[in-house]
């Protein structure tokens, strides 16, 4: 009876089928105390099932259970809600109210998940800074958002000095600092219960600015169905300890600080990564489950073998890893040396997630994508709008109940039929796999023959000098278009070599013109690399 209650109160309607048994599985339906249940009910109806109404839920259903591990030491859901609610009281004071915006520019720490709960408590919309932006790209951002308050950790002060930010908060200093503090204004306000709000406010995370200015993607409360889509295709279960590696404010670590709220997750913060130090906290805060973005795991990889085997991860189940590809034989290498626990989510900041690959369709085909999850349709659409069938590459377009609500600048992606584009191309394989061949913008026309960079980028990682690359297209005098490679090496290799290991693995036109031999690529703060900064005259 309490479990049919449960999923009523978290689905809003009787739950059946698929949703249902992932939750089951998941071990979210589960007996409560009645009272209990009954309270976390109504904070959910009343609260909505973003951060303010999750969160406060789980503190209701269990307030003991350590929610938050950092630097700081570790904080109960109890803990967490009592914090948002005295910062919910100290933000009102500053000016915050339903329908105004807070912007974080914070790394991963409690301040990070205590000014984004208070700012739903408010009805406000919160807005996710990304700590690898420029000073223009910072400027232009809050030029457009007009955000009513700035919370920011004291390293990003120089940089937000350049923008009219009008209040400011520090989130985390390195020692006394003047003016405002999350700590601060947390201990000046009772953590008593906050009155609802009548708006429940979007959560806007911002694009990865590889092509221009960051773009703005609202989205309301996403309700279960976020959830169960993950859940059914990655087995993630009640109670784990979790490493959030990947940043809090890319979509992807966002995402499961907010499962966290659903399955009771201990959340594992390190306010910056280290390969090694990311090993070291796994094993040490015996973690089930790591949630990276694949320039993490590359650069954990890239450790020497005798440190990797210094490290114990036997308990982790699941690594989650989103953002952007996974390049050449990355997921078997991994595998090889922490087990088939694997799991490669593609997707956008504007359609969420599109596709799953398991580990077992990693070690059949490393670089796929996998397979939609529960209640997601994705197709592969021709110029004409009309779907290919299987094999041919086109255009990729996803349709599940998470799509973004349009740009908060204007504009909005491509919509075809209900299904959204995600800006890239790619194929289905007869297996049912997902293979992502690049950007739609990226591909090249060389002597006729269509080149995708990421297929000249796979080939050239699994060379065993080469660490990382980048392929991009130039003008060519015979071809019309040639690939630039920009690699970065571990070893003694010749710009001849590697073209010749394209050429003895891929067609002849495929091989790059020429190849630039970089210390290292320009990448945001999520792991994309910046092809706009390569120089390509």
């Amino acid at each position: 009876m309490l479990q049919d209650v449960l999923q009523k109160v978290l689905t809003g309607a009787s739950a059946t089928g698929t949703t249902a048994k992932v939750l089951t599985q998941a071990g979210v339906i589960r007996p409560h105390r009645p009272a209990a249940l009954a309270r976390a009910a109504k904070a959910l109806r009343d609260w909505g099932t973003g951060p303010a109404g999750g969160f406060t839920a789980a503190a209701l259903l269990d307030p003991h259970r350590t929610a938050i591990v950092d630097e700081l030491g570790s904080l109960t859901f109890d803990d967490v809600h009592r914090r948002s609610n005295a910062l919910a009281r100290a933000f009102a004071e500053l000016g915050v109210s339903e329908g105004d915006s807070v912007a974080l520019m914070c790394r991963n720490h409690r301040g990070f998940v205590d000014a984004s709960i208070a700012t739903a408590k408010l009805g406000a919309d919160i807005l996710y800074l990304n700590t690898a932006f420029a000073g223009p790209q910072l400027v232009d951002v809050l030029e457009r958002e007009q955000p009513t308050l700035v919370v920011h950790d004291e390293e990003f002060t120089h940089l937000l000095e350049k923008a009219d930010v009008g209040t400011s908060v520090l989130a985390w200093t390195d020692g006394d600092a003047d003016g405002h503090t999350l700590e601060a204004l947390i201990a000046s306000q009772p953590g008593d219960d906050v009155p609802p709000a009548e708006r429940h406010g979007r959560t806007v995370i911002l694009t990865s600015g590889t092509t221009g200015t960051p773009k703005g993607a609202p989205r309301s409360e996403a309700g279960i169905d976020a959830a169960v889509s993950l859940l059914s295709r990655m087995p993630l279960r009640y109670g784990w300890r979790t490493h959030i590696a990947a940043p809090l404010f890319h979509t992807w670590g966002f995402a499961h600080l907010a499962l966290s709220m659903l399955l009771g997750s201990t959340v594992v913060l390190k306010r910056k990564f280290d390969p090694e130090g990311c090993l070291a906290v796994t094993q040490d805060e015996r973690c089930d489950s790591l949630v990276v973005i694949p320039v993490m795991l590359q650069r954990m990889m890239a450790l020497p073998e005798e440190t990797l085997r210094k490290y114990d991860l036997s308990r982790v189940k699941v690594v989650a890893s989103s953002g952007s590809a996974l390049p050449g034989d990355l997921a078997t290498d991994w595998m090889d040396h922490f087990g088939d626990n694997l799991y490669n989510i593609y997707g956008s900041t504007e359609v969420a997630y599109a596709s799953i690959a398991t580990p077992v369709d990693l070690r059949e085909a490393p670089s796929a994508a996998g397979k939609p999850p529960y209640a997601t349709v994705v197709k592969i659409l021709g110029e004409d709008g009309q779907e290919l069938p299987t094999g041919e590459v086109g255009r990729i377009f996803v349709g599940n109940g998470l799509l973004f609500e349009g740009y908060t600048g204007g504009g909005h992606k491509e919509v075809v039929d209900g299904l959204m584009s995600t800006g890239d191309v790619g194929r289905f394989d007869e297996n049912g796999r997902l293979h992502v061949e690049g950007r739609d913008d990226e591909m090249i026309v060389s002597g006729g023959e269509n080149v995708f960079p990421k297929e000249v980028e796979d080939c050239l990682v699994r060379h065993p000098a080469v660490v990382e690359v980048a392929a991009v297209g130039v003008d060519d005098p015979d071809f019309g278009k040639r690939l630039r490679a920009f690699v970065v090496v571990d070893g003694d290799v010749s710009e001849d070599e590697l073209k010749a290991h394209v050429k003895d693995n891929l067609a002849r036109y495929k091989v790059p013109r020429e190849i630039v031999f970089l210390d290292e690529l320009p990448r945001n703060a999520t792991g994309k690399v910046l092809k706009r900064d390569l120089d390509t005259d």
